[in-house]
């Protein structure tokens, strides 16, 4: 019986010193299975308390009155599948007649004290499923992204979200992307996180950044255009919209819509062209947008050419295959005409830390007045939590896990034969130093060099 006891109190020791220093590993020794259990014991109970039940139907009631058996009890909603993640525990629903999908979001806050969960989200799957993702510790406090990602084409998981899943930046979902934070609020590192995450891919990166190239000139390399000037900006954003005009005439090109031709095959972007024809997606990265909008001029032509140029490539540039990513500190409509034009464009928002409520509904104001709160909420000491949304109106909390500039540096070296060359961004070349990376086809990238 002593050494029983002995074993015991050695698991449970073991247990907390995991709990405390390693939540991810307690979780897949200890917790899923007592977090399953409990979730099973006290199902019925907790949806009972929280409102989540339905009192028996009609016919029911009258077959019960009928054979003089005792009343049933109201029916929570149905598990389809009780699945265990290594973050938490994903709940299957199927919803009971009279229920809705609002319901179970509602009542999140109180399931995941009922479960004694660290989070609950919910979302509809199809119409009268629901699916409950529970959270077993803090994923965002040490960021681990998982060994399996998916890796398809403009496909970067660049974040992990709250509930344990990974965030995905998706150039063929969603084009154009706005990112907002103030200094010290871990933007950067997630710029470098989705140019490490775009640097193993056939893309060109474009870069524009006005802080005189500190954040992408480093990653020179990888990149087929940067530049660190205003002016410069203005010539190598001009030049991009005339590729862009060329591309699409070279679609044009190659529709021919006939009646033999298959509807596959009718192109109306890069995506429908043969591989051998398609040309190089491009991927512009502007850091500090507010450098190319604020001008100590009234009408300042340059500043109206980079603004109109962006707005172009921002309503026109996703058929050709070129994607914007803004970032700033502040993104107002006191920085000028077409601020806000540009603004409707960028369908992907990713708000930091900000020191304003003005920013956060710049970015989330007309997606969901519930993430601006979120948004303005976020400590200080919490680099890199941000909060994550589109036009859909749902929104994540989500935290990219920490790629130093040296490690961003290192992959772009290790990938720069990828760099495409662009004839018509030639000027915009970075000088390197050293021999140069091997130019690569404009629609065609070539193999790697030893």
């Amino acid at each position: 019986m002593t050494w029983f006891t002995v074993a015991v109190v050695l698991v449970v020791a073991a247990a907390g010193l995991l709990r405390w220093r390693r939540p991810a590993w307690y979780w897949m020794t200890f917790g899923v299975t007592l977090t399953t259990l409990r979730v099973l014991v006290r199902y019925t109970s907790v949806m009972e308390a929280c409102g989540l039940t339905v009192p028996p139907s009609r016919w029911r009631l009258a077959l019960v009155r009928a054979t003089n058996r005792p009343v049933p009890e109201s029916r929570p909603p149905r598990i389809l599948r009780l699945r265990p993640t290594r973050t938490g525990l994903v709940l299957r629903l199927k919803l009971r007649p009279g229920q809705d999908a609002f319901d179970v979001a509602a009542a999140s806050d109180r399931l995941r004290h009922s479960f004694s969960m660290y989070g609950v989200t919910s979302r509809e799957l199809r119409s009268g499923v629901v699916e409950v993702r529970m959270t077993g510790y803090d994923v965002l406090k040490r960021v681990q992204m998982p060994a399996r990602l998916d890796t398809r084409p403009m496909r970067v998981p660049v974040a992990l979200r709250e509930d344990g899943s990974v965030h995905y930046r998706d150039y063929r979902v969603i084009p154009h992307a706005l990112t907002l934070g103030a200094t010290e609020s871990g933007k950067s590192v997630y710029q470098r996180n989705l140019v490490a995450g775009l640097a193993p891919m056939d893309v060109a990166l474009i870069g524009i950044d006005c802080k005189q190239g500190v954040e992408l000139f480093p990653l020179a390399r990888r990149f087929s255009a940067l530049a660190d000037n205003p002016e410069t900006a203005a010539e190598l954003l001009d030049a991009l919209v005339t590729r862009m005009e060329g591309v699409y005439q070279l679609i044009r090109a190659e529709q021919r819509i006939t009646a033999d031709v298959p509807d596959s095959e009718i192109a109306a972007d890069i995506w429908a062209l043969p591989d051998d024809l398609r040309p190089i997606p491009i991927v512009v990265l502007v850091d500090e947008v507010a450098e190319l909008a604020l001008s100590t001029k009234k009408n300042d032509p340059r500043r109206d050419r980079i603004i109109r140029a962006l707005v172009r490539l921002a309503q026109l540039g996703r058929a050709a295959g070129i994607y914007l990513e803004v970032c700033g500190q502040r993104f107002g409509s006191e920085l000028g005409d077409g601020i806000t034009m540009l603004r409707a464009q960028l369908t992907g928002r990713t708000a930091h830390r900000v020191n304003d409520e003005t920013s956060a509904k710049m970015a989330f104001g007309d997606i969901s007045p519930d993430a601006v709160l979120a948004a303005i909420q976020i400590p200080a000491e919490l680099r890199g939590v941000a909060i994550a949304g589109d036009s859909t109106g749902g929104w994540h909390r989500i935290r990219a896990p920490h790629t130093s500039l040296r490690q961003a540096v290192n992959i772009c070296n290790r990938h720069a034969d990828r760099t495409p060359d662009l004839p018509e961004l030639a000027p915009f070349r970075p000088a390197l130093p050293g021999a140069p990376a091997a130019p690569v086809p404009l629609s065609k990238t070539a193999p790697a060099t030893a």
